[in-house]
């Protein structure tokens, strides 16, 4: 090895130890966690003035935006978003503490995941949170996080305040998902199987269906519209008694804008004065639901919730929504091929 790459090499090291130096803290020891300094010091006293969250990385930007009581999504028809994940994400950055300064060069901040999250390929996110008047009430570019092993220890990420190069390990949680589905409530409805006592399905270019309980209220469903059935399956039948058990939806929609041909209607008479209609629309590749309810307050408060929407539900949920009696039926097992008479018993057959 001869003298200049010997000196090359020298201060390829150097410069890999002065930009080691500028990412790690110095070597004075971090403050407690809880007394570290606040992110930003006097935001708990702002929340109420909050109207607006961006969350603006390379390839989007997701908003979350105060309408009345709710918190909505704009790219998703002003849907309702989770109000304890706003809440989570508020609370938060009220209490980010900034627990050791790193970097304060521009050019070193990509290592910590710092940079323009306008850039194509990076990996930062600009968290704005906004008054009524689009005035920034904080603004915070978010990098690497650092995942900890140790139990009851908050979480860390790399950040920077908005204009500035200042880099630092803070700790914090911090939920700023871009993806406008992971902050959607999904949860459509929940009524267990029992509460479902009479089902009247009225589809297009098909027979009227009903079905109803007998006797005790949780006695199995049955078919009562036609009154002469072939042999129907029992799990099929159960199926439609559990229509909006757990029901939660794929994607939603104005639902003026709810695509698809109508399938028709089905009216679900359940326990406590309710009845939930549902009208089915499908599409090449999805089956799209809207619902309305009848009754007293718990049909209210349903409607305050489901009026304006199309749901996207899944393909299988059409069976039990809107079933045709071909759908209950059950299916005949396969008949096994008849042995080949040319073949003696016991011995298997020539490939």
């Amino acid at each position: 090895m001869n003298r200049r790459t010997l000196l090359l090499l020298g201060v390829a090291a150097i410069a890999s130890v002065g930009g080691a130096l500028l990412l790690t803290p110095n070597d004075a020891t971090p403050p407690p966690p809880g007394q570290a300094a606040l992110a930003f010091p006097n935001l708990a006293a702002r929340l109420q003035q909050v109207a607006r969250i961006e969350v603006k990385r390379h390839d989007g930007t997701l908003t979350v935006q105060r309408q009345g009581d709710l918190w909505v999504l704009p790219e998703r028809a002003n849907y309702p978003a989770r109000s304890e994940r706003v809440r989570e994400l508020l609370t938060g950055l009220t209490e980010l503490r900034l627990t050791e300064p790193r970097t304060a060069n521009p050019e070193l901040l990509d290592r910590l995941g710092l940079n323009d999250p306008t850039q194509p390929g990076s990996t930062a996110s600009l968290l704005r949170v906004l008054d009524a008047q689009g005035t920034a009430i904080a603004e915070l570019v978010i990098g690497r996080r650092r995942v900890r092993t140790q139990g009851n220890v908050p979480e860390a990420a790399f950040i920077r305040r908005a204009n500035e190069t200042q880099a630092w390990l803070a700790e914090g949680r911090l939920p700023i998902d871009g993806d406008p589905n992971l902050w959607l409530d999904r949860d459509v409805a929940n009524f267990a199987r029992d509460r479902v006592q009479r089902v009247v399905v009225n589809r297009t270019g098909e027979p009227a269906l009903e079905l109803a309980r007998a006797g005790e209220a949780d006695a199995p469903l049955r078919v009562t519209l036609p009154a002469e059935t072939p042999p129907l399956d029992e799990t099929s039948l159960d199926e439609v008694g559990r229509a909006f058990e757990f029901l939660t939806f794929i994607e939603v929609k104005a639902e003026a804008e709810i695509p698809g041909d109508a399938l028709g209607e089905s009216r679900f008479t359940l326990t406590d004065n309710l009845t939930i209609v549902a009208r089915v629309n499908r599409s090449a590749d999805a089956v799209w639901l809207r619902l309305a309810a009848e009754g007293d307050d718990e049909a209210a408060r349903l409607n305050a919730r489901w009026r304006g929407w199309a749901y996207q539900v899944g393909q299988w949920k059409e069976r039990a929504l809107a079933p045709r009696l071909a759908d209950l039926q059950r299916q005949e097992e396969p008949a096994a091929p008849a042995a080949d008479p040319a073949t003696p018993p016991g011995t298997a057959p020539v490939q």
